[in-house]
């Protein structure tokens, strides 16, 4: 399978390099050069290749090494990818390092006629203009130069740009209808819906392609979208675009991350490996027997439930235009963190009771019919719910220099470990998941949450007054006497 697939690379390569051989004179989004220069002139380069093409609505730029620019002839070139340096640093790796985080290119090998030629493929810029050392470039014919700021050509770079979607945008190209079953899991695709399994390729792609999950080509072919190479590919190692999406789980021995017991990175689409990865992890979190009536059971130290939730959100709510970076899940031996890229569109303090708002909504929408996440906004009712159901502190949000969003479940803890902060924070989300479910805090509703005696009413008491002081909860009738009082969120 790996020979045939490297065998159509290389047939791909030669037929891209026939059509661009064959271009009268370079373009704004192809270039050819003999042999490598200085680092710095090809990151320019690489920038303004990638501005151009989506200035130029062009699904890839290309610069190839190996041609003559003036005459297209194939001459060779000596320039090796893997091994040219800048300093004592790798090429590719000082590259990545020096142009913005937003650009995706990859290096191929090819020897034509028993020429060596190297082929560069830059993804368009998505997000914002891609720049190198933070100025930004762009190609003028076949000439490369800074975009001048305030421009007319800034302001329709910044119009293209922004009307691209990380979904939509191309992650594969020149596939065949034939070949789409080897890259994607199309029978998952039918099976998860419930719906008879087509017979012919045409069909099936015909399916894909109403999803958006595909593209149609010009020359009868079809491109695969980062929709669909996100939730269906059998192997997101091998798809540029989402290589570094995948969900990754990582156990440590002790509460810090020195010593990793374990590690698995799950290579497939996510609407393949979501049920398998929570699987996972519910069989190495810890676990203790309870009594439940005359019977014993074992049961996880944290709810399935909520776990389920905050991993799909994490891969629902990601924000795709950060790249380096993916959906993480780390456990360690008193609590599970769980942080996915981009900070959340909603207030966190809000993040139950507002409407919903949903960052990738084309694949939110298509995780929702295939019944792994909801867009009515109940998930989080259920992580709270599930907390308290647990006797645990609440689910603990931070947000990380506006990078990353990370959620910390702690195990069942006694009212009286649990810390000032954290019997507040339990507080205030008790009374906004009784605010959404209609209903308002009591005395006895906070002693059931944090499975207090009745004789420590006390206790609830005086947390209740530290949370009216802290404004976080209100009373709903102040002239109500105070055994039947009953309280609201500070902002309902």
């Amino acid at each position: 399978m790996q020979d045939k697939a490297k065998e159509k690379v290389v047939q791909n390569l030669d037929l891209l390099i026939d059509n661009l051989v064959s271009l009268p004179a370079e373009t704004e989004y192809v270039e050819f050069k003999h042999n490598f220069s200085q680092a710095e002139e090809e990151a320019k380069d690489i920038c303004a290749l990638a501005n151009s093409a989506a200035f130029h609505d062009a699904p890839a730029a290309y610069k190839i090494w190996g041609i003559e620019d003036s005459s297209h002839k194939i001459v060779g070139t000596n320039f090796n990818p893997k091994t040219k340096k800048k300093g004592n640093q790798e090429l590719e790796l000082w590259l990545r390092q020096h142009v913005s985080s937003n650009c995706y290119f990859e290096f191929h090998e090819i020897v034509r006629n028993g020429l060596p030629l190297v082929v560069l493929k830059i993804w368009p810029a998505f997000n914002q203009p891609v720049k190198y050392d933070n100025i930004v470039y762009i190609r003028t014919g076949s000439s490369t130069q800074k975009l001048e700021t305030g421009s007319s050509r800034e302001t329709e770079l910044w119009k293209k740009i922004q009307k691209e979607v990380f979904e939509d945008q191309v992650a594969l190209e020149d596939v065949a209808p034939t070949e789409l079953a080897d890259i994607l899991d199309c029978n998952a695709y039918f099976d998860l819906l419930d719906a008879p399994r087509p017979q012919s390729p045409e069909t099936v792609a015909h399916f894909f392609l109403e999803e958006g999950m595909a593209a149609a080509q010009d020359n009868g072919l079809i491109s695969i979208t980062n929709l669909g190479a996100l939730l269906f590919a059998r192997d997101l190692s091998k798809i540029p675009t989402v290589r570094r999406k995948k969900l990754r789980v990582l156990q440590y021995d002790g509460n810090g991350r020195i010593g990793a017991l374990r590690e698995r990175e799950f290579s497939q689409g996510y609407a393949l490996t979501l049920d398998s990865a929570i699987d996972y992890i519910d069989a190495i979190i810890p676990s203790r027997d309870v009594i439940q009536g005359a019977t014993r059971v074992t049961r996880g130290a944290y709810p399935s439930i909520a776990i389920r939730e905050l991993v799909a959100n994490a891969l629902t709510h990601q924000d795709f235009n950060m790249t380096g970076t993916g959906p993480i899940v780390e456990l360690f031996d008193n609590r599970i963190e769980i942080t996915n890229p981009g900070s959340p569109l909603v207030d966190v303090d809000r993040i139950v009771n507002d409407p919903p708002r949903s960052r990738n909504e084309r694949t939110a929408s298509l995780l929702r019919r295939l019944g792994f996440c909801e867009e009515a906004g109940s998930g989080w009712d259920k992580i709270i719910a599930a907390c308290e159901h647990f006797h645990m502190p609440a689910p603990a949000i931070e947000i990380q220099q506006e990078r990353s969003m990370r959620v910390t479940l702690r195990q069942t803890t006694p009212f009286k470990h649990l810390t000032p902060q954290e019997r507040l924070d339990a507080c205030y989300w008790h009374a906004c998941i009784c605010y959404a479910q209609g209903s308002h805090v009591t005395n006895q509703s906070l002693r059931e949450r944090f499975d207090v005696k009745s004789s420590n009413a006390a206790q609830i008491s005086r947390l209740i007054k530290e949370a009216i002081e802290a404004h976080l909860i209100k009373p709903v009738n102040p002239d109500t006497s105070p055994r039947y009082r009953e309280y609201l969120p500070d902002w309902a």
